[in-house]
Formats: C-alpha cells, sequence, structure tokens
C-alpha cells in the first residue's frame, strides 16, 4: 500500500490531446444534458399523490462525470447546464454538483441563452467549451471557442466539433473531456492531489462524519 503524498505513482492521463493555448483560453464550460450528461434515456411515469395523478421524470447520471465537473469549478472555471428540456431531476442534478447556471428552454433556443449567460460573466463566445450530442447544439457548436462531441453525437455535431470524445454520454463523456480539459491546461494532476488531500483528514464537527456502516470514497 502507497502512501499519500510524493510516495504516489507518477499520474498517467490518457485524454484527448486539446492544444493548450485553446485550452487555457476557457472560462466557461457548458454541458447539454439529455445525451452528454445522461444517455438520453427517458423514464416517464405517474403516481397518485393525495389521490391526483402527478407524473414524475428519471434520468441516469454518472458519479464520475460528476466529480470531474466539480473538479472544473475547483479549478476556477465556470459550469453549466444548458438544455431543452424542462426537468426537476436537472435541477437537482444541478444544486447537488453546484453549477454556475443550469438553463432550461422548452424551445431548446440554446444560443441566445448561452450568450446571455456569458454577457452576464463578462466572458466571450470564444471563451467558452461546449459539450453537445444533436442537432439543438450546433448553434452553439459553431460560435464557441471549443466545441466539443460525445461519441453518440449525431455526424452534424461531429462535423461541427473541434474535439470529438470517445465515450458516450451518460457514461463518461464529462468526465472525459473535463480529464482532457484540464490536463491540456497543465492543471488536471495538481487538482487530483488536492482532492486527495482534502479527503485524508478527519471530518470536522458531528455534521460532516459518516455513518457507522457508510464506506465513503
Amino acid at each position: 500500500m502507497t502512501s499519500h503524498g510524493s510516495s504516489l505513482p507518477p499520474l498517467v492521463v490518457h485524454a484527448p490531446r486539446i492544444e493548450a493555448a485553446l485550452a487555457r483560453r476557457v472560462r466557461l464550460v457548458a454541458f447539454d444534458v439529455d445525451g452528454v450528461l445522461t444517455d438520453g434515456g427517458l423514464y416517464l411515469g405517474s403516481a397518485l399523490h393525495d389521490g391526483v395523478p402527478a407524473p414524475f421524470e428519471f434520468k441516469r447520471y454518472d458519479v464520475q462525470d460528476g466529480l470531474g465537473m466539480a473538479m472544473l469549478r475547483e479549478c476556477g472555471l465556470k459550469v453549466a447546464l444548458v438544455t431543452g428540456r424542462v426537468s426537476e431531476s436537472v435541477a437537482m442534478r444541478a444544486r447537488e454538483l453546484r453549477v454556475d447556471a443550469c438553463i432550461q428552454d422548452p424551445q431548446a433556443r440554446k444560443l441566445p441563452a448561452l450568450s446571455d449567460l456569458c454577457s452576464s460573466l463578462g466572458i466571450s463566445l470564444d471563451e467558452v467549451a461546449f459539450v453537445g450530442d444533436d442537432l439543438p447544439d450546433l448553434a452553439v457548436l459553431r460560435v464557441v471557442g471549443l466545441p466539443v462531441a460525445v461519441a453518440n453525437a449525431v455526424p452534424e455535431a461531429r462535423r461541427a466539433a473541434v474535439l470529438q470524445l470517445q465515450a458516450r454520454g451518460g457514461h463518461g463523456a464529462v468526465r472525459e473531456f473535463a480529464e482532457a480539459l484540464l490536463y491540456a491546461r497543465g492543471e488536471w494532476s495538481d487538482a487530483v492531489e488536492r482532492y486527495v488531500a482534502s479527503r485524508s483528514e478527519p471530518a470536522v464537527g458531528a455534521a460532516g462524519r459518516p455513518h457507522a456502516t457508510e464506506v465513503t470514497q
């Protein structure tokens, strides 16, 4: 068993290559949701609540993707979700990940929404990386500085992207891109070590203590 710190073996990241100057220019990373954060599948149904049918929707998210987004934010990048479907599931996931913005436009007008967000943050579209998969993402992919397509993206989205990921949406694509971007910026290895160090000390206070049966990573 190795100890923490300098005795750790060298970290090798097998990530897609992004030109360093382009990676360092990025200030905001925005992600589509369905087909990028998820596999695109929707579980729809309803249940009775006080005798009244109440609709519900479930989506599957990847835990490693979530940590990748947290690493982006820890390195000082803004993170946003931009989706053309309104869902409480997405709002819940956005709160869990503490993203900087969660835009849900039922008419999928993603470019105007993202442009407004950039204006409010003082960021140009040339300083934005966007990860998409389908036709509603094309308008954004064509104008941002770093357009990215997941492995399951439609041909039109792949042609608009300068980086095509090997992983599919909902199955590690977001994590793959987070690692690739931070690695190109020269920040991934240090970010990993900061994360390990932050999880190596005992929690302070009762609220931060794990339950006796809980296994933490």
